[in-house]
């Protein structure tokens, strides 16, 4: 039998992804479940990935393609405010590589690296879909911040602080 490695509440939220799909199809909601790990653990260690994998009856090696495919998940550990910038070329066009380098600047971080207080994380991230908004950014995963000015980054990280 499996060892829990995530809440009963996380595997319940998994479950209910699992549900909506044939059951011979349940690794249909491994990206369902990676957001719900990482959601509890704060990132996906290789247990946790192991973990999933086995709950949802898949090779590793198919959690960990995902895991490291998507700029949404996160194989270390982050900052307790991870902020991805899009720098794809229509976002790039509107301003967004003078946007990051500034988010570089501020935080004096690069991209994929964790401020020294551990509380911020900046991460490069490809098409939010939000190209006539850009500079965006997207905090925590779940947070979509548009037209990002200089003056509502530093709004932002002093919030944030």
């Amino acid at each position: 039998m499996l060892s829990p490695m995530l809440s009963t509440e996380a595997l319940a939220k998994i479950d209910k992804a699992v549900a909506k799909y044939p059951p011979q199809e349940k690794q249909s909601a491994v990206m369902a479940a990676l957001t719900i790990a990482q959601d509890e653990k704060g990132w996906l260690a290789t247990e946790t990935m192991d973990f999933v994998a086995q709950y949802l009856e898949m090779p590793p090696v198919a959690v960990y393609e995902v895991a490291s495919f998507y700029t949404m998940y996160d194989m270390k550990p982050v900052g307790r405010h991870k902020l991805t910038i899009c720098t794809n070329l229509p976002c790039a066009l509107q301003g967004a590589t003078k946007t990051a380098a500034y988010i570089k600047q501020k935080l004096g971080i690069g991209f994929g690296e964790t401020t020294a207080d551990g509380r911020f994380t900046l991460k490069e991230g490809e098409c939010m879909g939000a190209c006539g908004d850009a500079p965006v950014l997207i905090r925590n995963n779940k947070q979509m911040l548009c037209a990002m000015s200089n003056d509502k980054i530093d709004k932002l990280i002093e919030e944030l602080k």
